[in-house]
């Protein structure tokens, strides 16, 4: 039995819950932090607020509103996830991964079918949450999504943001969030099914550097590698933080525009990679091919 419980979020005692929350999460200044009145009226307007608590204690919170996409046809209404904050004592533990199931199934009540969100790419720990266990897809790099932002996560690079499309009704998801398990694919499998690997360097010095920069990407199945801890990188070296930044910003803006589409994330012996589909790939054949294509699903 999970140690919390879920629940809305609708009251200006909770609301003020969810400022100093996230004050703890984001280390945020006052002018950054969401304020209750402003989350209040969202969530009595067709918003969405989910507490976990333990006790009475608010441990983690998603809050999102619904927003436009468009369409061959015409515009289509979805729901977009602004926050997903853990507290910092809970983090590790499934609670972000409750909130989104919970988001999931209240948002199909709605009747909508999409909820996209951003997230930083360099973030490993997020990166494996949103795409290997919520089955979310990305092929949509913002530059600079939000400016430059000042709170104590953010501060000193762009707000480079992936924005990931996550399909609610799709047997991709379902099987995600079902929690039956799926084949544990490691770095020995791509590179056997041909993948083109974009690898860290690690010559020059402990902290791992980007890859050089190819000239051009192909093949079905693309890998880059990103720090696996880039907080603590860039905590130690701020402009090789950047040196990721920009050369992150320019592969992951040539794969979507040549036709990639992150389908995966994986973390082997250390080592983290996003893994990128080419629209045009079919995998079939072999064995390890057959490996592979399961865990697109």
């Amino acid at each position: 039995m999970a140690e919390w419980t879920i629940h809305l979020l609708e009251t200006p005692e909770e609301m003020s819950a969810v400022e100093a929350l996230q004050r703890l999460v984001w280390h945020d200044s006052e002018t950054d932090v969401i304020p209750a009145h402003l989350l209040l009226a969202v969530v009595h307007n067709g918003g969405l607020a989910l507490g976990a608590f333990v006790g009475r204690d608010l441990v983690g919170v998603s809050f999102g509103f619904p927003g436009i996409y468009t369409t061959p046809d015409n515009p289509r209404l979805k729901h977009h996830s602004h926050i997903l904050g853990v507290h910092p004592d809970w983090r590790g533990k499934g609670v972000g991964f409750a909130l989104k199931r919970a988001q999931w199934q209240m948002v199909r009540k709605q009747g909508l079918d999409l909820i996209t969100w951003t997230c930083d790419p360099l973030l490993s720990r997020n990166a494996h949450l949103n795409i290997s266990r919520l089955g979310a897809v990305c092929n949509t790099y913002l530059r600079s999504e939000y400016g430059m932002m000042r709170d104590g996560l953010n501060a000193g690079l762009p707000s480079d943001r992936f924005q990931m499309d996550w399909w609610l009704n799709t047997r991709r998801v379902e099987r995600r969030l079902s929690r039956r398990s799926r084949p544990v694919l490691t770095l020995d499998h791509y590179r056997t099914a041909g993948a083109t690997l974009l690898e860290a360097r690690t010559k020059r010095g402990p902290a791992p550097r980007p890859p050089e920069e190819p000239s051009s990407l192909t093949g079905a199945l693309l890998l880059v590698e990103i720090p696996s801890d880039f907080m603590a990188l860039k905590a130690a070296d701020l402009p090789l933080g950047r040196d990721w930044r920009f050369f992150t910003r320019e592969v992951f803006e040539d794969a979507f525009a040549g036709g990639y589409l992150v389908t995966e994330f994986i973390h082997d012996k250390g080592r983290s990679f996003y893994v990128l589909t080419h629209e045009d790939a079919t995998l079939q054949g072999d064995e390890t091919h057959g490996a592979v294509r399961a865990g697109f699903s």
